[in-house]
């Protein structure tokens, strides 16, 4: 397993200084342990920033826009790797690897909730607390267990009882199966005692 990010904020301000010196201005959004560090959800160790897409936040009457990235922009995958090797991160810190999410599609409103962050030449969105939900709840639903780090997130996120619900309804569009809908069930039983 890679070693974790000590400071994903440093990691990622040190990007942006990096493109900002180049004359770069990218914009990603992140997901995951990331996003729940950076907005003070959880304290914890992650190994990797997932990035779900590349973007551009509003700008006056302009709303932001998204955009799938299976892989890095040029300028991005440079900064990254130099940023892994200066502050001894895996390879692949930065990653597109949810960018597969866009098959099957994101919370309704998703595109409207995001909160951006500017470090350098780097426009960082950040997925809202509610869209971490729903996330979370997929991925409990393929992870389960207590000990599961989804299951510990979602606790964490401490959804109310409507976000639950609202989250159970995209989850279950997201994999039909009788299999799926049957650990989700047990994931959200679980939840919802430990929230109660």
């Amino acid at each position: 397993m890679p070693p974790p990010i000590p400071d994903i904020e440093r990691a990622l301000k040190a990007v942006g200084e990096l493109l900002e010196a180049e004359g770069e201005r990218i914009g990603i959004v992140v997901l995951g342990g990331a996003a729940l560090n950076l907005l003070g959800v959880v304290r914890r160790a992650t190994h990797d920033v997932d990035l779900v897409a590349l973007g551009t936040p509003p700008h006056g009457t302009e709303p932001a826009s998204l955009r799938r990235a299976d892989e890095l922009p040029k300028a991005l995958a440079e900064a990254a790797s130099r940023v892994a090797r200066d502050l001894g991160l895996a390879p692949d810190w930065l990653n597109a690897a949810p960018a597969s999410q866009w098959d099957t599609g994101f919370p309704p409103g998703m595109g409207d909730r995001i909160e951006w962050r500017k470090y350098g030449g780097l426009d960082l969105g950040i997925v809202h607390i509610k869209d971490l939900t729903f996330f979370k709840l997929y991925a409990a639903a393929d992870d389960v267990g207590p000990d599961s780090v989804h299951v510990q997130d979602l606790i964490a996120l401490h959804p109310s009882p409507k976000e639950l619900d609202d989250a159970a309804v995209w989850v279950r569009s997201q994999d039909p199966s009788p299999a799926f809908a049957q650990s989700l069930d047990g994931v959200l039983t679980y939840v919802r005692q430990r929230l109660a």
